[in-house]
């Protein structure tokens, strides 16, 4: 049976990721591999509380036929890429090297079969690279997670929010209606995935230039170049909070390292024109929406100022790692 490596991302939430790595455990049984945790140097004793909680339960050492349990310390807190990445290297206790990486986010709890199910997928479609679970909130609700790659029309639709842009521009929409059944779709969020190491030894792991947002849609854009497909697994379950590291739902200002993001990814895969040509239709199509509203008497539901943030960051000095993709666009080497 091929062996699953889970990685576990802790940035300071303890308590709740070795509650993720426990349910983790659970869904594995009968599965060769390990669990590794890696704490992405919280610096507020997570660390030390994870490690000393996996001896103290006996994941560190289970019985024959167990998953082992590792908590790693990276060191640097380089984002989202940058620690899965750190616990991917690593590989299985020992060095050895899993047929499946299986990232999961600490605030994510995989339901019954929902492993399972994933890597039945995947031992049926040897093309398929990536299979991501279908995921809700802790009350059932459904999440959003399964995306075509962003384009300059669908800036342009999304920010518009209005019903006739939608429809003439269906096919450019990012946010997929959520699946009733398993598909095929451009990139999943990566709360739940599992990724084959065959696709990932050809692709390259996570560009650790992006610190938070727009990583999964990079490598998942350079697996569909590269001829992996990815699938969204509606069979494969996973309660998830969602935002409990990152803070997203309660942001008072979009991040910069947002809008690094966003400027990176464009840049990277398509080009500085394009990347101008994306903002302007977002920024065009945000407008849009804002006359919509005032004339309606509506509010909004982005973060204050985020066309003008979004403008001004533009507009500023490019920093040196979007220079470096503008120059290198259409390579689909990895930054490791």
């Amino acid at each position: 049976m091929p062996a699953i490596l889970t990685v576990i991302l802790n940035w300071r939430t303890p308590d709740m990721t070795l509650q993720s790595c426990e349910a983790a455990l659970r869904e594995m049984q009968g599965m060769p591999g390990a669990i590794t945790i890696v704490d992405n140097d919280s610096g507020d004793g997570s660390f030390e509380k994870m490690s000393a909680e996996v001896v103290r339960r006996g994941w560190d050492n289970p019985a024959p036929g167990g998953i082992p349990v590792q908590v790693l310390q990276s060191g640097h807190n380089g984002g989202f890429g940058a620690g899965n990445n750190f616990g991917i290297r690593a590989g299985l206790p020992g060095g050895g090297r899993p047929d499946y990486v299986y990232i999961l986010n600490s605030d994510a709890f995989p339901d019954p079969g929902s492993i399972r199910a994933l890597l039945d997928h995947l031992e049926a479609n040897p093309r398929t690279g990536f299979a991501g679970s279908y995921i809700h909130g802790p009350e059932g609700e459904p999440h959003q997670t399964a995306f075509r790659f962003p384009s300059i029309l669908g800036e342009f639709e999304g920010a518009a929010r209005l019903g006739p842009v939608s429809r003439m521009l269906k096919r450019h929409i990012v946010a997929l209606p959520i699946p009733e059944s398993t598909t095929r779709v451009d990139w999943l969020a990566g709360a739940s995935v599992l990724m084959r190491q065959d696709a990932l030894d050809e692709i390259g792991l996570f560009d650790e230039t992006f610190f938070l947002y727009f990583e999964e849609t990079d490598l998942l854009l350079r697996a569909a170049r590269a001829g992996w497909t990815t699938d969204y697994i509606r069979h494969s379950e996973v309660t998830h909070i969602g935002s409990a590291s990152t803070g997203m739902k309660t942001w008072k200002r979009i991040p910069g390292f947002w809008l690094d993001s966003r400027r990176y990814y464009f840049t990277k895969n398509h080009g500085r024109a394009y990347a101008a040509l994306a903002t302007f239709a977002c920024v065009s199509g945000g407008a849009l929406c804002r006359l919509r509203l005032m004339l309606q008497g509506k509010t909004l539901g982005d973060p204050p100022h985020f066309l003008r943030d979004l403008i001004m960051h533009h507009f500023r000095k490019a920093p040196a790692f979007v220079a470096r993709a503008d120059s290198s666009k259409g390579r689909t080497s990895p930054a490791e």
